[in-house]
């Protein structure tokens, strides 16, 4: 019997999420630039956009990967069929409870195939292993797209805001939470 041909099963998925090596550095680099030239194009200065020095991104992120400033600083990259597709670095907070999540990007092209939840995940279990139990990020208050993806993965804002100097006009930030030990909130509530 002859099988269907066009959309269906194809066999294993590679895709995985895996800690950056320092050969990562120009990938990450580049997906970067392009997802902020593509999500951003409206929130960031052009000028910020439009002169990216592609090779101090790159020192910069083997800089970060090589020699991270402590042990809870991490880079962690996605990857599908061999192609770095998106990363997310994460660090310690002045609360030893939590860690933030300094960015989590995914190349637009790459998009909705669950490489954004894969490293949500990645940071969220790197995390709950070290003790942490939460999660924060800051994310553009005009960044929706953002914004939907971390309500749906049980993130939500905390009423904290900070804004930033572009160069051009102020970036409103709102800063979102997960918590990650649920348990052990929920006795922390319990206790009178």
């Amino acid at each position: 019997m002859e099988q269907p041909r066009g959309r269906g099963l194809t066999g294993r998925a590679d895709v995985s999420v895996r800690p950056a090596t320092t050969a990562d550095a120009e990938a990450i680099a580049r997906v970067q630039v392009i997802t902020w030239r593509t999500a951003y194009r409206s929130l960031l200065p052009a000028q910020v956009l439009d002169e990216w020095d592609d090779d101090a991104a790159v020192t910069s992120w083997r800089a970060a990967v090589a020699a991270p400033p402590t042990s809870g600083h991490g880079v962690l990259v996605a990857v599908e069929s061999g192609t770095v597709v998106g990363f997310a670095a994460y660090g310690p907070t002045d609360d030893p409870g939590a860690a933030e999540l300094v960015t989590l990007l995914v190349e637009p092209r790459w998009g909705r195939r669950g490489h954004g939840s894969r490293l949500l995940a990645a940071v969220a279990d790197l995390a709950t292993e070290r003790g942490v139990h939460s999660l924060q990020t800051w994310v553009p208050e005009d960044d929706v797209v953002t914004g939907r993806f971390l309500g749906s993965a049980g993130w939500a804002t905390d009423g904290w805001t900070r804004t930033l100097d572009t160069g051009a006009a102020p970036l409103s930030q709102l800063r979102w939470t997960a918590l990650l030990d649920d348990d052990a909130h929920d006795e922390e509530r319990a206790t009178p």
